[in-house]
């Protein structure tokens, strides 16, 4: 994730390349503070969105969607940071496969009275 400036090499695979892109993207938006906290313990935390400006990985998963999705079993959502040698493994190929979507979910605690 860190550092956000460099460059990101394609060669060491184009799931890897593409995660770490939303990746980074993500926590630039959380320095922004166009992305704010929804999960937390406290009070104030649970029940409304509140300022974030270093991304808390626990609180967002994602799943491919293209070109190949994944749709079932324990590796359909992935927390940020978890290695993808294990379901990315066939994801990518020649032509049609070199370009990669990804649905982003958040947690978000809610109470309710």
């Amino acid at each position: 994730l860190y550092p956000f400036t460099g460059n990101n090499a394609a060669h060491n695979g184009g799931v890897q390349s593409s995660l770490l892109m939303v990746e980074r993207m993500m926590a630039k938006l959380h320095r922004e503070l166009l992305l704010w906290g929804t999960s937390g313990t406290s009070n104030a935390e649970i029940c409304q969105k509140y300022p974030m400006p270093i991304i808390k990985k626990s609180q967002y998963k994602t799943q491919m969607t293209y070109p190949r999705p994944t749709t079932h079993g324990p590796m359909a959502c992935n927390p940020l940071g978890r290695t993808e040698v294990i379901w990315g493994s066939g994801r990518e190929f020649p032509y049609k496969g070199e370009d990669f979507g990804y649905l982003i979910w958040r947690k978000k605690n809610c109470c309710v009275w």
